[in-house]
């Protein structure tokens, strides 16, 4: 970093602010930084929260352009840094200088506890914080446990030798000045909360050595006290919703998603030398695992599809639906035996509730194998749509059957009338009747597919 801490260990001689909680000499103060043309003030998260705060708290958004451009051009002289304030000197393009302050208010000493308690509990906050870098889950942790690290709207108050009764360019070119040493260091903002980075460090080497201990020897633990809520002060703390949902505007965006397989990820191959225990199956449930993560690609698509919220939710399959889409999604005609047995279906009537399927899904399959009787209004509808189809020289001759269907008389061919109003059509085989084709809002259209017009 450029700027560099004045005293030993980032300490200097100067009092804490009156009424807050850092300890005598809590200071640093940082070398003035050299211009910074074209670069952004906050590389890390944290540092980009920091200004998000600073723009949104400002009511004069000109104010804010000037400062960003006195702190560029490198106006920002060295940077004070103690508990609840920072200050530097800043030059005007016309050389006069003034004295800019901004205060960030300082945790209490029960905001303190708490926080020092969570980092204990979790080791990996302070060897990052060690590291010099805040890991968005470090700011969660602390906001679940009730402490705001990182400043929010308002957070931050202005104070100018100029006068000025809001930000000014003075305070706000000391604040994109900050940004950038809180890139370097997120120890500078623990400071701000007032406390500095040795004292941090040796009461958390306490705190340390009393859960050690405590864990060595419960007893010890129950004499030093239990937790705010009447349990062991080494557990955990959950996290409240309120809390969590309220610090949602200092964490980091979440990242894009991963972009979409192109095809459906292996299941786990269950072919080893040992036999699997009795009643399993390796080979249905390998069959059956790439047949989830078929479904669990599709379903990704569709739900990153334009629109897909205002689609109406699909209905549950039956066992018996769900054997036929197993089937005609395998192609494999041992599975398909398999299925059959286990659905009480022949081959052969497996087979036609597959090409069903294939055609419309469960609606199709519906059609072929259930047997209904339109309402009357419904009936009404489907005569009206057939009498307005065809030209009366083109018309075939209908034969009206049962379950809305309708056979074209000297043709092998019908018209099965779904409960989705649209018209399914069907060819004779055999003795039977199979689906022909997909359905179709009309029922010329359907029946043109089967060859069977007039």
């Amino acid at each position: 970093m450029t700027g560099v801490d004045s005293g030993g260990g980032g300490r200097e001689s100067g009092g804490r602010e009156s009424g807050g909680n850092g300890t005598d000499g809590d200071e640093r103060t940082f070398a003035a930084l050299p211009p910074a043309p074209g670069r952004s003030f906050a590389r890390t998260w944290w540092g980009q929260a920091w200004l998000k705060a600073l723009e949104d708290t400002a009511l004069d958004a000109q104010q804010l352009k000037k400062g960003r451009k006195q702190a560029r051009d490198g106006a920002v002289g060295a940077v004070s840094v103690r508990p609840g304030r920072i200050t530097a000197v800043v030059r005007d393009s016309d050389g006069t200088a003034q004295r800019g302050d901004v205060l960030l208010q300082q945790l209490s000493t029960e905001e303190w506890d708490r926080f020092l308690d969570m980092a204990v509990e979790r080791a990996g906050h302070i060897a990052a914080l060690l590291d010099r870098d805040m890991p968005p889950h470090l700011v969660e942790d602390a906001a679940g446990a009730g402490v705001e690290l990182l400043p929010g709207i308002g957070d931050l108050e202005p104070e100018c030798a100029c006068d000025a009764w809001d930000l000014c360019p003075h305070t706000a070119a000391l604040c994109y000045q900050v940004a950038r040493l809180l890139d370097e260091d997120p120890f500078v903002l623990l400071l701000m909360r007032g406390r500095g980075e040795r004292q941090l460090l040796d009461e958390l080497h306490v705190r340390s050595a009393r859960a050690a201990r405590t864990r060595q020897n419960p007893a010890e633990g129950t004499r030093e006290g239990t937790g705010a809520d009447g349990g062991s002060a080494d557990e955990p703390a959950g996290i409240r919703a309120d809390e969590a949902f309220a610090a949602r505007d200092i964490l980091p965006p979440l990242p894009p998603p991963p972009p979409v397989p192109e095809e459906p990820g292996l299941p786990p191959s269950l072919d080893t030398e040992a036999e699997p225990p009795p009643g399993i199956d390796a080979d249905a449930l390998e069959f059956l695992a790439a047949d989830a993560a078929r479904r669990a690609l599709r379903l990704l698509i569709d739900a990153l599809s334009s629109g897909h919220e205002r689609q109406p939710l699909e209905a549950e399959l039956t066992p018996g639906q769900d054997a036929v889409r197993l089937a005609a999604s395998s192609g494999d005609p041992l599975i398909a035996v398999r299925l059959a047995g286990g659905t009480g279906r022949r081959r052969a009537e497996l087979g036609l509730a597959v090409d069903a399927w294939r055609y419309g899904g469960a609606a199709a399959l519906a059609v072929l194998e259930e047997e209904w009787q339109p309402e009357p209004e419904a009936l009404a509808r489907a005569t009206a749509e057939l009498a307005g189809a065809w030209e009366d020289s083109e018309r075939p001759r209908l034969r009206a059957g049962a379950g809305g269907r309708w056979t074209v008389v000297g043709a092998d061919a019908q018209l099965r009338y779904g409960r989705d109003g649209r018209w399914w059509p069907y060819r004779k085989v055999r003795a039977g009747w199979a689906p022909a084709g997909a359905p179709a809002a009309d029922p010329a259209s359907a029946l043109a597919g089967v060859g069977a017009e007039g």
